[in-house]
């Protein structure tokens, strides 16, 4: 592993409707971080790079909810996500 694989990191969140707010699911460096990637990329799911975002959030324990610090910035990543996935659904629809 080198430097740069150490300092790769990946965060998974993961939401419900109901719950008070978003859940650290996974995290991780290196070739875990690669492992959390491709599976979130095999399930479909969108994968957003934000170095800034996964430093903070790699600061959050597994299964605790993100701080209320963080709630403006993975609510507007939560909206713009919505946003692509409704938009992108429509086309599918009228083609």
């Amino acid at each position: 592993m080198t430097q740069n694989d150490t300092d790769f990191k990946a965060v998974a969140l993961a939401y419900r409707e109901g719950q008070v707010a978003p859940k650290v699911v996974a995290k991780g460096r290196g070739l875990i971080a690669r492992e959390i990637i491709k599976r979130a990329k095999e399930a479909g799911i969108y994968v957003h790079e934000s170095t800034e975002l996964v430093t903070l959030l790699m600061q959050v324990d597994l299964d605790d909810r993100i701080p209320p610090q963080l709630y403006v910035a993975v609510a507007e990543l939560l909206a713009w996500l919505y946003h692509l996935e409704h938009n992108h659904n429509n086309s599918v629809q009228k083609l």
